[in-house]
């Protein structure tokens, strides 16, 4: 939305022959919409005073040109009930296919549908109500129901003592333009998803290389154990960096399960300084701006460790002969600070990482944040995708602002904790991975249903378990545990995937197991958090995500059946 009519009469109006005085649009006004000009306007009116109405006065110049041409003009009368429409030019009955007599004494709401965002439609009424000029792409239907969408300007009109006499709407039909940019977008998409399955193909490719081959030579030096041992190690360091890698993945896909704590960014970033000092080296200067007084965020604190080091390490990249980097916090309250990096009302903490190197032109910094889109070359490329990631899921926002020769600035953008309601979702989604399990396994191991469609996996479970002493059942599929159950079996713990074939996932299991065993112990394992979160902190389920290490296994069943 653009100024309203106080902030308006602040600029000098540009007079037109003592009859009209106009607001130029200086280049504000053009909110989400497409601008036929190409650019923002300047010297168009984007509100305007008149010292008559003149609205039956249809016998001058300027009146022809409004009928002749073949942009779509509407004029609503805001002082009359419901803000009615009291003219339109042919071009508008062209574009909706309505007659004359069917819009005129009506709310130019009789254009929207059941398609029409909502968020767009109060953003228009908004305006109305603040007497401001609005411009937008909204959806809109014509008379025989078909959609298009409408590139619509709007803008007050007042008398020469301020009072409010119209509103004035200019339109453009701008679907086929939509469609293109659809299609382009979609088009970037999938681009995006051939150099995402690329990288992912090159890596896991070098991994699977380290792990095949170790596993080979294991085999064939059954009669050295040392050697075998050797190669063992080395094919589960590959399996662990394996995992890494998908979890990197989920980071940025924000599918990752996130354990939030209220922290303080000032603290963390002071204690984990001198860890950022070893990795940006002896080159490259490290500065601290933190503001004092910092409101508490709800963060997971490991990932936020993580992406602070992904940035300054691109920071130090981009800065081969040295230099300085700074990192600073500040607090945005500020509406309009707030309304221009598009957030919702509310406070917010920024973590800034500026550094004075290379820089980005804008065709790489449009990128930036895809995976495995790198100028580093290959082995890197899923740092700035993961700080995407996990800002986003962390409810905040990234942005990046760079140029050639210039440097680049981070900043990472969190809402302030709510301190009652987010120290309750930290506390769920802490209790949802289990406490940390003691040393001392029991000495009588219960017996545990492990319920996987995988063979290797489920077999692999069975083994780590049936090694520990525990009494192991196991399940290919929902309904085969639960047919278990139904028949008697002897279950202490419940150890179930949550993402399985068929026609029950783990989460259903869960259900329906309790309803026969009220308060089961339950532990889920997966890969993918996705729908989990919310269902899984709703219902205080233990987690343990996939890859999973045989210790970690144990710890969490022994936690899980306290």
């Amino acid at each position: 939305m653009g100024s309203n009519k106080e902030e308006g009469l602040e600029k000098q109006l540009d007079e037109k022959g003592g009859q009209s005085a106009g607001v130029p649009a200086s280049g504000e006004v053009e909110g989400n919409a497409y601008s036929p000009l190409g650019a923002p306007g300047v010297k168009h009116w984007q509100a305007s005073f008149i010292s008559r109405e003149g609205l039956q006065d249809r016998s001058n110049v300027f009146f022809a040109a409004v009928e002749m041409t073949r942009m779509p003009m509407v004029v609503t009368d805001p002082r009359q009930p419901d803000n009615p429409i009291v003219f339109v030019n042919g071009a508008f009955l062209d574009l909706t296919q309505y007659k004359e007599e069917q819009v005129l004494g009506h709310n130019c709401r009789m254009l929207q549908g059941p398609d029409t965002d909502r968020r767009t439609v109060d953003e228009i009424r908004k305006a109305i109500d603040e007497r401001r000029p609005v411009s937008v792409d909204i959806l809109n239907y014509k008379a025989d129901g078909t959609t298009f969408w409408n590139a619509l300007f709007m803008g007050p009109v007042f008398d020469t003592e301020g009072q409010l006499l119209y509103f004035f709407a200019s339109q453009m039909d701008i679907t086929e333009r939509r469609s293109s940019q659809d299609a382009y977008l979609q088009a970037q998409k999938m681009e995006a998803i051939g150099q995402l399955t690329a990288g992912m193909a090159h890596d896991f490719n070098n991994l699977l290389q380290v792990i095949n081959g170790n596993l080979e030579v294991a085999v064939v030096s059954l009669d050295n154990p040392g050697a075998a041992r050797e190669a063992l190690v080395r094919a589960q360091r590959a399996a662990m960096r394996a995992g890494k890698l998908t979890q990197q993945l989920l980071t940025f896909a924000r599918k990752q399960r996130l354990e939030p704590k209220r922290l303080n960014i000032n603290s963390l970033v002071v204690e984990f300084s001198e860890m950022l000092v070893r990795t940006l080296g002896d080159r490259v200067e490290l500065r601290l701006d933190l503001r004092p007084g910092l409101p508490a965020c709800l963060l997971d604190p490991t990932h936020l460790e993580m992406a602070l080091l992904n940035v300054l390490i691109n920071a130090r990249d981009a800065m081969p002969e040295g230099g300085e980097v700074n990192v600073g916090t500040a607090i945005v309250r500020e509406e309009d600070r707030i309304h221009k990096h598009r957030l919702p009302p509310g406070t917010y903490v920024t973590l800034c990482v500026i550094d004075k190197g290379n820089g980005m032109p804008p065709e790489v910094l449009r990128r930036a944040t895809e995976p495995f889109f790198t100028t580093k070359g290959p082995g890197t490329g899923l740092g700035l995708a993961m700080v995407h990631g996990f800002v986003q899921q962390s409810r905040g926002k990234l942005e990046i602002e760079s140029e050639p020769g210039k440097g680049t600035t981070v900043k990472m953008i969190f809402p302030v904790a709510d301190s009652a309601a987010d120290a309750g979702r930290a506390v769920r989604q802490r209790d949802a991975s289990g406490p940390a399990a003691s040393e001392d396994m029991a000495a009588n191991k219960p017996s545990v249903l492990v319920v996987e469609d995988n063979d290797d996996v489920r077999e692999l479970a069975v083994s780590v378990l049936g090694l520990a002493g525990y009494t192991v059942l196991s399940a290919a599929s929902g309904e085969q545990a639960l047919e278990l159950i139904e028949g008697g079996a002897e279950v202490s713990l419940l150890f179930t995937d949550v993402i399985m074939p068929g026609g029950m996932n783990g989460l259903e299991l869960i259900e329906k197991a309790r309803k026969l065993h009220p308060g089961l112990p339950v532990l889920v394992t997966t890969g993918y958090m996705d729908d989990l979160p919310e269902r899984g902190r709703s219902t205080d389920l233990k987690i343990l995500a996939k890859p999973y290490r045989h210790e970690t296994l144990l710890e969490h069943v022994q936690a899980a059946l306290k």
